[in-house]
């Protein structure tokens, strides 16, 4: 899946385990102009760093992958939560930096971070 759209937040980087780090980002998506959405995402693992070639209010392309899971709590109420996991993001055409590109695909297909 890809959007595009306007980069409002970039957090640091947040170690959830000793094998597990995400860092967050916020991307103002319009679609419609009059319905600006902001649109939570994150990267995982090694590919944290790759946040620090962008900064807040660069125009940007983003590929990601959609990923969801049940949980269900201690008292048996299940709920279910969506993460917009980007593998691709790059700088979009027009902006002054120029255009520049990461894709957070490793070598090795089989290398998962799970």
């Amino acid at each position: 899946m890809n959007l595009s759209g306007k980069l409002l937040e970039i957090f640091q980087t947040k170690n959830i385990s000793d094998k597990f780090k995400k860092r967050e980002f916020v991307v103002e998506y319009a679609e419609n102009a009059n319905y600006p959405q902001t649109i939570a995402m994150e990267v995982q693992q090694d590919n944290c760093s790759i946040l620090d070639k962008f900064s807040v209010g660069d125009t940007v392309d983003v590929t990601f992958d959609l990923r969801g899971r049940k949980w269900v709590s201690p008292q048996g109420e299940t709920k279910y939560f969506n993460t917009l996991v980007a593998w691709k993001l790059a700088k979009a055409e027009g902006n002054n930096s120029g255009a520049e590109e990461t894709s957070f695909m490793a070598d090795d297909p089989d290398d998962l971070p799970f």
